[in-house]
C-alpha cells in the first residue's frame, strides 16, 4: 500500500503528441536533411576537411541530440579501423589485472630463486631446521651402532 499519500505511477494517463506538432517536426527535419544535402553537394567540390565536416553534420541524430549541439569531453567515439591500417606488430597495452598477474607470477619466481639459494627468513629456518634432524639422526645412528658393537661383544663372549 503506497504510504503518506504518494501513488505509485501505474494509474497514470497517457499523453500523446498532436498531429499538427508531428507534422511540424517531420518538416523541419526534412528542411534540414535538405539543406544539409545542398551543403554536402557544394562542400564536395570544395576542400576535403570541410566535406568531413558537412558528414558529421548531416549525420541523422536520433533525440535531444538533433536539437541541442553538446559534446561530451568523456565520450569517446568509436572509430573504425580499416584492416590494412590496423597494427599487428605493436605491442598492446596490458590491463590492470594482466599487469597484476604477471607481476606476481614474477615476484613468485624471485622469492623461489631466493628460496632456493637460501636466502629467505624461511629457506633459513627450514636450512636450521634440516641440521637439527640430521644431527639427531647421526646420534641416533652413533648409539644403534654402539648397542649393536655391545650386543656382538656379549655374544662374542658368551659363546666361549
Amino acid at each position: 500500500m503506497p504510504r503518506g499519500g504518494k501513488k505509485g505511477h501505474k494509474g497514470r494517463g497517457k499523453q500523446f503528441s498532436n498531429p499538427e506538432e508531428i507534422d511540424r517536426q517531420m518538416k523541419a527535419q526534412r528542411e534540414l536533411e535538405e539543406k544539409g544535402g545542398a551543403e554536402k553537394e557544394s562542400s564536395s567540390e570544395s576542400d576535403e576537411e570541410s566535406s568531413s565536416d558537412s558528414d558529421s553534420e548531416s549525420k541523422k541524430r536520433s533525440g535531444v541530440e538533433g536539437l541541442i549541439e553538446i559534446e561530451n569531453p568523456n565520450r569517446v567515439s568509436q572509430k573504425s579501423k580499416k584492416v590494412t591500417e590496423v597494427d599487428v606488430t605493436a605491442p598492446r597495452e596490458l590491463s590492470r589485472r594482466e599487469r597484476e598477474e604477471i607481476e606476481k607470477q614474477k615476484s613468485k619466481e624471485r622469492y623461489m630463486k631466493l628460496h632456493l639459494e637460501g636466502k629467505t627468513d624461511q629457506a633459513k629456518a627450514d636450512l636450521a631446521r634440516l641440521a637439527i634432524i640430521k644431527k639427531q639422526r647421526e646420534e641416533a645412528a652413533k648409539k644403534r651402532d654402539e648397542l649393536r658393537k655391545e650386543k656382538d661383544a656379549e655374544e662374542a663372549k658368551g659363546k666361549r
